[in-house]
Order: C-alpha cells, then sequence, then structure tokens
C-alpha cells in the first residue's frame, strides 16, 4: 500500500473561523460547545455516533450539563447535534430540531463553514440565556475541532 496524504477535511482558516466561532460563544456563557468531524458515520443514524462522540469527549461531565456537540460526517453528508441534559430541559426539541434546519440549509447551499457559524452562534445565544457566564466560570472542556477517523 502507497501511503498519502488523507485531505484535509477544512483549510486552516476555515479551522480558524470554526474555533473563534466557538469561543466568541462560550465568552458570556458557563455552557461548552463542540464540533466533532470526521469523513465517514459508522452508524445508519448520525445521532448514534453524535452520543458515541459526546461521551468519548467527556463532555456529560460539565458542571450544569450544559454541553452542545455538533457532530459533522462530511463525506456521507450527516449531522447531529446533541445538547446534554441541562440545555436540553431548557430549550427542548423545536430548539434542535430549528438548529438542524438551519445546518441543513446551508449545507445545501455548500454554505458549510457559514452554517457551522451561525449554528454555533445561536447555540452560544441560547446557553447564554440559560447558563450566563458567572464570575469564577472556567472554560471546561476545549474549543478545538476534533477530527475523527
Amino acid at each position: 500500500m502507497f501511503p498519502f496524504k488523507k485531505k484535509e477535511l477544512f483549510t486552516e482558516d476555515e479551522k480558524t473561523r470554526i474555533v473563534q466561532a466557538i469561543r466568541h460563544a462560550e465568552r458570556l456563557t458557563s455552557g461548552e460547545i463542540r464540533l466533532f468531524v470526521e469523513s465517514r458515520c459508522k452508524y445508519v443514524d448520525p445521532m448514534d455516533r453524535a452520543k458515541e462522540a459526546f461521551l468519548s469527549l467527556g463532555m456529560e461531565k460539565t458542571r450544569l450539563r450544559n454541553g452542545v456537540l455538533l457532530y459533522l460526517a462530511m463525506r456521507d453528508h450527516q449531522f447531529a447535534i446533541l445538547g446534554d441534559q441541562g440545555i436540553h430541559e431548557k430549550v427542548g426539541n423545536d430548539f434542535w430540531q430549528q438548529e438542524a434546519l438551519l445546518l441543513k440549509t446551508h449545507f445545501s447551499g455548500n454554505r458549510i463553514i457559514e452554517g457551522i457559524e451561525v449554528c454555533v452562534k445561536e447555540i452560544g445565544e441560547s446557553l447564554y440565556h440559560y447558563f450566563p457566564y458567572e464570575s469564577g466560570d472556567q472554560n471546561e472542556l476545549p474549543d478545538d475541532i476534533v477530527f475523527g477517523k
């Protein structure tokens, strides 16, 4: 087998834009937002993979259970948004469906990075509404993008 370089899923500029969007969204809240990206989803339902990634990243261990994971399988054109118990109880299913529609609309127009940025911004606004930053809050999870296989 010949060695080859795996094609990057995002450019360096796109990665920077996404991380900046996450940091900006989190600056006024104790909530946490993570992005998990891989080429293919190994499950029929991307939500199953999102749950697996959520747990593997320790996102259920935030103090207020207010972490949100955006999961993307780029080549399979699948995604899922998973909010932990604390935030889900506040926003309900309608909010997640609205955010999924927003992503789908952007993705279908091949505006992937813009879609992620807008979705992260709106999730951050909801987190801020229900979990505003309080003195002493710490960033419990890294803001970087997690790349799967």
